[in-house]
């Protein structure tokens, strides 16, 4: 989970982690401009003067060349395997595995050259899967497409998952059923898969091999899952078809199996899935908790597919091999060999017969034993006496010899009796009894185990025969109980060992189990009528020993079980919330050894230091402050005038308007509306009369200028467009926005409209016959669309005659007759000229497209200034204006976030003490926020209060003195927590949660959700992709309802002590009483201002294809069928009519072809402005027929319109890819696709593709100027020197010069002068060599934003890339570098922005198109709408374009059709919160607010909302919390705070490693290892780096995969694999393991009483039931239960296995013996394991990334041995840096001494780490 973590911190925690780089550059405002040079100049922070600059810009050019050739020969060195530096691991098993091939193909030519060569390959296979697994990343597995796509499951691997010899036959199917089970609760889709051949390899397994098959039966007739067994292997073209019809998410593998030849076999699996653009996820390693699952998640890249193309012959030969080589004999002993054939052979024929015994039908059990005896007991003794006929004296000795190591028949049949007898227990005994049985040690000795396997082969026969029989009758439900293996041999030794001790020992079947026995072996004789094998009674009739004797036979659990009970707690908090769970639960004595030996600590106080009593510093303070409005000093006050400077430019980048004064109102009326209804006032005042006239009078003054200054830009204008309409046409509509009169825009539009159609009709007679541009006849239509839409109330008769005439001019007779009102026939005879040969309606969709004019408002509202807003905007501001919460769901740039800002002058205008708190999820937006703010907003506030402040992570200013705070969530949450910050809370008016979908993500979710629950004033949450708005909205609404009670009761009990504590508050804030409202209203509009239009871009050779992606491609006939056509699916008009063409085509007897023809359409016809929301009723109108065709049969007509539709993309590799970026970088400036945002998931490649743009840039503009411009630059700054240096010795007075000197002076002033032309003209870039808009930011604004690049790394080259309008963004840059390339882009001077998915999260950064330029994992449905969001800006473009670029396609289509998530809310609780809570409510002032803030928090998860079993489960989670803290001493008994409570909630963020790093001190050991060099307080490096070794133990673990060990390979500068820690240390953890683990296995025991038991006795997906009703009991089964087995706790399906109460204290198989219904398992429980293991029992190392980069501080060596990328590894690297600082932070505030060891230890760590950090970045 620790690499899935990182990534979701790069949408949450970008930014967080970063050092305060605002004030930086404050600090350094005073001080002279300058450029950074090259890397030693950057290092010392030197400056370069300016005239050096042109120099140093060569070198930087020819620094970026060498960095590139540089970048791609490591790309080359990572990519490809040097075969000969990997060896295996383990060489004998590796020997072994190659014996075993040979034996394997032992049957074939092994020494062939073929043969040789197919072993050399595997190899060659083995390693190259290994390298790709090893580099699997651990992600959540069910991600965005969860919910309409589904994967594939290996049968084999997961057969292998659970594969135990220990566990039982029905325990097996449990956990099979229960790890399906989960997948299927957590909404996943998926299919199971067997492939033929893989049987093979179970033969010499045969008890596994009737475990497949009877998985495969179950899975196939119990389950409603799709189980395939069709396919022979991953090769057949059956499968190929398969995978490329339904394309998977990915599939499940596993990368080992019994043998070699299956792990060769599951490895050819693997490379060919990764080959087909399908991506692996490894079997093992999986780990799961209530709502997700993780997983080792393998990304299919180009290598795979590469790999496959060059090696597919060597893999088809090698499989073929695999699977062609086949066992037809089984070897029973030495000398007894079987041939398969004969079993299968014989179970046929034992089948008809069972048939004709039993017509009516049976039980598969029964079934099963009879054949399995029967058929078994006749080949046995065929067998046997074949082998037993004597030849001569010898052979009379050999059969006497081989008899002793056989079994003879008669004991066969009595080992065939007691298995009889089993199957009899199994029918009639129910699991409750059966879980009772004893546990026995014994195992079968060597003469009964081949008998036993010889039955499982049979068995397994019989299944694949009886199980697709159709003319039986057979009851399959209970094909997972077939045996059960610990029972038959608790008979075999009850009937060996005790039976014949006497009487009182020969116990009773009971009536009804002997006569079902008695009818089984009658059954079993009739069938072998040729063999006597005895009667059924007795049933032992031999002496032999089927048992080993040495062993022990029973289990003894030695350890007893502490008494079962919870410790008592007294308190209100606790009592409200789980009292009812706890009135059902056992409570420990006062006596009780768990209670008097409870850690008696010292009360935690919050506030003062517990031993000196020094007070403590709240916990937000301990952030960096470096601004603060209580600075007096001038220098202070300096630095925040500076930064408030910064601020206001940086916010003017981001919008136009001007900062708006805002004067507090004492008195604001209460009215909710009254602006709106002030406007709507009836009786007029003399004043406002006289106020109008006034401004009638201006408004015609205004209006004159305006006509005049169109007068005489006139005739300018109609050339313009003349002679370049488009261009002409764009100043045209800049130059309207100036323009406020509406008559003169109206005469515009009438001049616009009439030179248009001059234009036209100018095209359209050069063009004579040929084909015409509609483009130019698209501006005629789109005027006359303005005109009628716009301007109606001023169109008079000649107007409309004139339109009329022009729409004839253009052929439509029929909008012209609809506009007159006349009726008529259009005649072909009268046929204009310039007619248009489209349909009036088809041009309107097909070509006027995205021109088609919106709905919209034109009634002002006098609540906003700058715009007309819509009718769902308005809804927002009513809102706001009625102290309302709202949820706004509403796409990118539509406008949603105006009324935060409109909340916020509500706050400022009517107190100077309210606050509204901005939650922003990054620190980047926090920063544009902050921006916005200081352009918007000015107030005078009285001294000590600012209008905004910052709280960050890591640095903060005026958070409790600001009237708008902006923060992150983990902050605010401090702040809501906090004892000591509820008269602040109290201020808050209004909270803005910005980007609210954070609430469905990995990581951080839950605090998102704890701020919704815990704030009581109204709020706005803002999001564009949330799935379930209306759920999301319920569970608000219940929130805001809790609190209504809540504060009736507070205010209805409140002691005098807190009347008078809330009267203070009130007295001192003086914030204004607000009229309160507990309604949650929902904002929902779903129109996106401007379409998206989709295209897929691949290379061919060196030239690209684009092609236009119709949305309708990415669907499927299933998808369309199963799950419908996605409503957030949207089509352009154009792609409306593109779909109904090829229906049309495809269907040409489709019966709604003419009244869908958009000429007969019923909203289109004769319509002269079809609008926009005419073309969505069109579209949605084919979207139902296209699913209606389905349903009427027509499958195949569906298929094949959406083939029509489908784009023909071609692979590339990536080193192909990216050679030829910037040519595609090109080919969009070319088509005027730019700016763009090209999005990519790796930092390297973020900035190999910025700068591979930039390196073609230079070389296109070398090739201009010449082979060697810098010598010639040289040459003429040479002589321009010398010419400045001749014309120096001229005097200043040049009266005095002589005629001849004179001259002279005029030619070097002349020569000088043309130099410096020359010289200019080198030195300016070309326009053809940069993609920079030169005209958009003048020279001192520019110079104003590259001084804020000065110091920083790579700063220079930065701003070189920005001259040519090139950036690149991501979260490992600063927040300076990234501010310069935001801000650059914003004011359009920047073109081409390469990014990770720090500019996805509401960054504004409009561009017109938006680049996916790489695949990832983490490039979901999620991302994928947030970042395709930000192309197409309302405003700015009037269409949005989204480019996948070598996007594999169906990637694309996944992400198109996906359903972006539903928001279902994380697990809310931890056990550091718990603590958090209960500080709260112990500590706060004012109690009833804390407790009902903690009581909101536990009650109101968003994932228990309408989810009892949920709420359950929460309960005893949290009551297993409370019970941990108090053993551990973190809370006594009354739930106040104690000890080192404070330590671990400071560091609540690494749960449990938090807990864990207490133990290390409580013990001592840090401060044991943390020892300075004598007689200094520094420490040696032996000491730093065990520090790390420890820490990285701790915190920010990564797990590799298992399989990564398996082969040695050189690193070159890494260990790679984390060593265990120090020994006192790994002492200490296993002891508070060893504690945890005691407390959880308690606490399940005391809680075990709350689970369903009668779910508990049924398989979890198929919910077979083991509850027996027909049992009535029986003497032997009583005799064979032990009584004294506590099973308490144990699924009855685990106690099958031998699980006992006990094993939860010892051993690691909580999750698989947990009574499910609980709802808890071992994720739960704050285990921090020393090693953690897969399924197959393998070791999964820790990553030593954090140590490794400590010893040699390179990224790059991260990524070539630690298989991380450079982003993931600096992400890491940047937390666990963090980490340091924040442990030393918080020792620090809790220990006495400045000077303790460990505190100097790690701050001098801190520092180091940092330092090192800082080299790289």
């Amino acid at each position: 989970m620790a690499s899935a973590e990182y990534h979701s911190k790069k949408v949450f925690n970008e930014d967080t982690n970063e050092s305060n780089d605002d004030m930086d550059s404050v600090c350094s405002d005073s001080e002279k401009m300058g450029f950074i040079a090259a890397k030693e100049d950057e290092d010392r922070g030197s400056t370069i003067d300016i005239d050096e600059e042109d120099k140093i810009s060569d070198k930087v050019e020819a620094a970026v060349l060498r960095m590139l050739k540089k970048e791609v020969d490591r790309e080359k060195e990572v990519n490809n395997i040097d075969y000969s530096r990997i060896e295996e691991e383990k060489q004998e098993a590796s020997q072994t595995e190659d014996e075993d091939f040979r034996v394997v193909q032992h049957e074939h030519d092994s020494q062939s050259l073929g043969m040789r060569k197919c072993r050399e390959f595997l190899k060659k296979l083995r390693i190259h899967v290994w390298a790709s697994l090893s580099k699997a990343q651990y992600v959540s597995l069910l991600k965005d497409f969860v919910e309409s796509e589904f994967f594939v499951i290996d049968g084999d691997s997961l057969l292998l998952m659970f594969i135990d010899k220990k566990t039982q036959y029905l325990n097996f199917f449990y956990q099979i059923e229960c790890f399906l089970h989960d997948f299927a609760e957590k909404g996943a889709k998926y299919v199971i898969t067997f492939f033929k051949d893989a049987e093979q390899m179970f033969f010499q397994y045969p008890h596994f091999l009737f475990l497949r098959t009877a998985l495969i039966e179950h899975l196939r007739h119990n389950t409603s899952i799709t189980v395939h067994t069709e396919f022979s292997n991953c090769l057949s073209s059956k499968w190929e078809i398969f995978l490329k019809q339904s394309y998977p998410y990915f599939i499940i593998v596993s990368d080992t199996g019994l043998s070699s030849r299956q792990r060769d076999f599951l490895s050819i699996l693997i490379a060919h899935s990764l080959s087909k653009k399908i991506n692996v996820v490894l079997a093992s390693g999986q780990e799961y908790d209530l709502l997700r699952v993780y997983g080792y998640h393998v990304q299919s890249v180009y290598k795979h597919r590469s790999f496959f193309q060059m090696y597919e012959q060597d893999l088809r030969c090698a499989c073929e091999n695999l699977v062609s080589y086949k066992e037809p004999l089984i070897h029973l002993y030495e000398d007894l060999k079987l041939n398969l054939k004969s079993i299968q052979k014989e179970v046929c024929q034992a089948i008809r017969l069972l048939k004709q015994l039993w017509p009516e039908g049976s039980d598969i059990r029964r079934v099963v034993c009879v054949l399995a005896c029967a058929v078994g007991l006749k080949i046995y003794s065929s067998m046997l006496g074949n082998a037993n006929t004597p030849m001569g004296a010898n052979g009379m000795q050999s059969a006497r010899q081989r008899r002793s190591k056989h079994l003879s028949p008669e004991e066969a049949a009595d080992l065939c009796r007691m298995q009889c007898l089993t199957v009899t227990f199994l029918l009639h005994m129910p699991l409750s009894q059966r879980a009772q049985i004893r546990d026995m040690k014994s195992c079968w000795t060597k003469q009964v185990l081949p008998l036993l396997k010889m039955q499982q082969l049979c068995m397994h026969f019989a299944l694949v025969q009886l199980c697709d029989a159709n003319d039986w009758k057979l009851d399959l439900t209970y094909l997972p109980d077939l045996n059960d293996e610990s029972l038959l041999i608790n008979l075999a030794h009850y009937y060996e060992v005790e039976y014949t001790k006497g009487l009182e020992f020969q116990k009773d079947l009971g009536k009804e189990m002997e006569n079902d026995y008695q009818f089984l072996w009658d059954a079993v004789k009739k069938m072998a009528v040729k063999y006597s094998f005895g009667d059924a009674f007795p049933i032992r009739k031999t002496s032999q020993v089927f048992l080993e004797q040495e062993q022990t036979l029973f289990r003894v659990c030695e350890e007893e079980i502490p008494n079962i009970g919870l410790i008592p707690v007294k308190s209100d908090l606790v009592q409200d919330y789980v009292g009812d769970v706890l009135k059902d639960l056992p409570v420990l004595k006062s006596n009780d050894p768990a209670i008097t030996s409870l850690i008696k600590y010292k009360e935690f106080d919050e506030r003062r230091h517990w031993h000196s009593d020094r007070p403590l510093t709240e916990e937000y303070e301990r952030v960096p402050c470096n601004a603060d409005a209580k600075s007096k000093s001038p220098k202070e006050r300096r630095e925040i005038q500076k930064l408030q400077t910064f601020r206001h430019f940086y916010g003017s980048t981001l919008e136009d308007s001007p900062s708006k004064h805002i004067v507090y109102q004492e008195h604001v009326s209460e009215n909710a509306n009254s602006a709106v209804k002030k406007a709507q006032k009836k009786h007029k005042s003399k004043v406002e009369i006289i106020t109008e006239e006034n401004n009638r009078r201006l408004k015609a003054k205004e209006e004159d200028k305006e006509q005049k200054q169109w007068q005489a830009l006139y005739m300018t204008t109609v050339k313009e467009i003349k002679e370049n309409q488009t261009d002409g046409i764009n100043k045209l509509e800049k130059f309207l926005k100036t323009f406020k009169s509406k008559s003169v825009k109206f005469s515009i539009e009438m001049t616009a409209l009439s030179a248009c159609l001059q234009v036209w009709k100018k095209h359209c007679k050069e063009q004579g016959n040929k084909s015409k541009d509609l483009s130019k006849a698209v501006q005629v239509m789109r005027r006359i669309h303005i005109l009628l839409e716009k301007y109606q109330d001023l169109l008079e008769e000649p107007h409309l005659q004139k339109l009329t005439k022009y729409l004839k001019l253009l052929g439509f007779e029929n909008l012209a007759h609809s506009l007159s009102g006349q009726t008529g026939e259009s005649s072909d005879q009268n046929k204009s000229k310039y007619a248009i040969e489209v349909g009036s309606a088809r041009f309107q969709l097909q070509y006027m497209d995205y021109y088609l004019l919106r709905e919209e408002r034109n009634d002002p509202d006098p609540r906003v200034q700058h715009f007309i807003p819509d009718t769902w905007q308005r809804e927002l501001l009513d809102a706001v204006d009625n102290n309302e919460s709202a949820v706004i769901v509403a796409p990118t740039s539509s406008g949603k976030t105006y009324a935060s800002y409109y909340c916020m002058e509500k706050v400022l205008k009517t107190s100077n003490e309210g606050v509204v708190v901005y939650v922003a999820p990054t620190k980047a937006l926090v920063n544009q926020v902050v921006g916005t703010v200081y352009s918007r907003f000015t107030k005078k506030l009285p001294d000590g209060l600012t209008v905004c402040g910052v709280f960050t992570r890591d640095y903060r200013h005026d958070v409790m003195n600001s009237q708008i705070l902006v923060t992150v969530p983990q902050c605010l949450e401090i702040l809501m927590l906090s004892p000591r910050c509820q008269k602040w809370t109290q201020r808050i008016q209004y909270v803005i949660f910005d980007e609210v979908h954070c609430l469905g993500s990995e990581i951080g979710a839950e605090i998102w959700e704890h701020l919704l629950i815990t704030i009581r004033c109204p709020f706005l949450a803002l999001s564009a992709t949330v799935s379930n708005p209306e759920h999301l909205t319920e569970w608000l609404q219940s929130v805001k309802r809790y609190w209504q009670r809540a504060e009736n009761k507070i205010e209805g009990s409140s002691t005098n002590s807190e009347k008078n504590f809330t009267r203070q508050c009130k007295v001192k804030s003086k914030v204004q009483e607000q009229k309160k409202s507990y309604r949650v209203r929902l904002v929902l509009y779903e129109e996106r201002y401007n379409d998206l239009e989709k295209y897929v871009c691949s290379l061919k050779g060196s030239d690209f294809t684009i092609e236009h992606f119709h949305p309708c491609a990415a669907l499927t006939v299933n998808h369309i069928e199963n799950y419908g056509i996605p409503s957030d699916l949207s089509l352009s008009p154009r792609e409306s009519i593109q779909l109904y063409d090829t229906m049309v085509k495809v269907w040409q007897d489709w019966p709604r072809a003419q009244e869908l023809d958009p000429e007969e359409f019923v909203s289109f016809k004769n319509k002269v402005v079809i609008k926009k929301a005419d073309a969505r009723k069109y579209e949605q109108e084919l979207k139902k027929e296209l699913s209606k065709w389905i349903v009427l049969g027509q499958r195949q007509k569906v298929n094949e319109l959406l083939e029509h539709l489908k784009p023909k993309s071609v692979d590339c590799s990536e080193q192909q890819k990216w050679k030829h970026f910037a040519n595609f970088v090109d080919k969009l400036h070319e088509m005027d696709k730019l700016p763009a945002i090209f999005f990519i998931f790796n930092i390297d490649s973020v900035e190999y593709a910025a700068k591979t743009v930039f390196s073609k840039l230079l070389e296109k503009q070398k090739s201009i100027q010449g082979p060697d411009p810098e010598r010639e630059e040289e040459h003429l700054r040479e002589k321009l020197r010398k010419v400045t240096k001749m014309l120096t010795k001229f005097p200043e007075d040049t009266k005095k010069l002589s005629p001849h000197k004179m001259k002279s002076m005029e030619l070097l002033s002349t020569k000088k002068t043309n130099l410096e032309i020359r010289l200019k003209t080198l030195t300016t870039i070309p326009s053809v060599c940069t993609y920079a808009d030169h005209k958009a930011v003048d020279e001192d604004t520019l110079r104003k934003i590259f001084h804020r690049l000065r110091f920083e790394r790579r700063g220079y080259l930065q701003q070189m890339m920005a001259l040519r309008g090139i950036g690149y963004h991501h979260a490992s840059m600063s927040a300076k570098q990234r501010q310069v390339v935001e801000m650059l882009f914003r004011l359009g001077y920047v073109k081409v922005v390469t990014a990770t998915s720090s500019l996805a999260l509401g960054i504004n950064m409009p561009c017109k198109s938006v680049v996916f330029a790489e695949d990832s994992v983490f490039l979901d449905a999620l991302n994928y709408r947030q970042m395709s969001g930000r192309a197409g800006r309302r405003g700015q473009d009037m269409i949005g374009n989204v480019f996948f670029y070598d996007i594999p396609l169906p990637k694309v289509e996944r992400l198109i059709k996906s359903n972006v998530p539903q928001l279902k809310g994380q697990f809310p609780l931890t056990i550091s919160l718990i603590l958090r809570l209960m500080l709260l409510a112990a500590k706060a002032d004012d109690k009833a607010d804390a407790t009902a803030k903690a009581l909101s928090v536990l009650k109101h998860s968003l994932m228990s909302f309408r989810k009892e079993r949920y709420a359950e489960i929460l309960k005893i989670y949290f009551v297993f919390s409370l019970q941990f803290l108090i053993k551990e001493g973190y809370l006594d008994q009354e739930c106040n705070p104690i000890g080192f409570a404070g330590l671990v909630t400071h560091l609540y963020y690494h749960e449990p490693s938090n807990f864990v790093l207490v133990s290390f001190l409580v013990k001592g050991l840090l401060h044991k290892l943390c020892q300075p060099i004598k007689d200094s307080t520094v420490f040696s490096e032996d000491v730093m780096e065990k520090l790390v070794l420890i820490l990285a133990n701790l915190f920010g673990r990564m797990y590799l995969p298992a399989c990564s060990t398996k082969y040695k390979r050189q690193f070159c500068q890494s260990k790679v694999f984390l060593e265990d820690l120090p020994e006192d240390f790994a002492d200490a953890l296993n002891e508070y393991n060893t504690k945890v683990q005691e407390n959880f296995a308690h606490f399940l025991l005391t809680t075990a009483k709350l689970a369903d038991m009668e779910q508990e006795y049924k398989l979890p997906l198929s919910k077979t039931d083991f509850t027996s009703q027909n049992w009535h009991g029986s003497e032997l089964a009583s005799y064979l239960m032990d009584n004294t087995k506590s099973i308490s706790a144990i699924s009855p399906f685990a106690c099958l296995s031998g699980v006992v109460d006990n094993d939860l204290f010892h051993e690691n198989i909580i999750n698989k013996a947990v009574l499910r219904s609980l709802g808890v398992n071992v994720t739960n429980c704050p285990l921090l394991y020393l090693n953690k293991y897969d399924n197959q029992g393998r070791r999964r190392p820790l990553n030593a990334y954090a140590l490794d980069f400590y010893k040699h501080g390179s990224l790059t060596a991260l990524t070539t041995d630690n298989w991380l990328n450079e982003g993931d590894a600096y992400y890491a690297l940047k937390d666990f840096s963090l980490l340091i600082k924040s442990v030393g932070t918080s020792l620090s505030e809790l220990c006495d001494d400045p000077n303790d060891n460990v505190l100097l230890a790690f701050k001098q760590l801190g520092e180091k780490y940092e330092e090192k950090l800082k080299r790289i970045t």
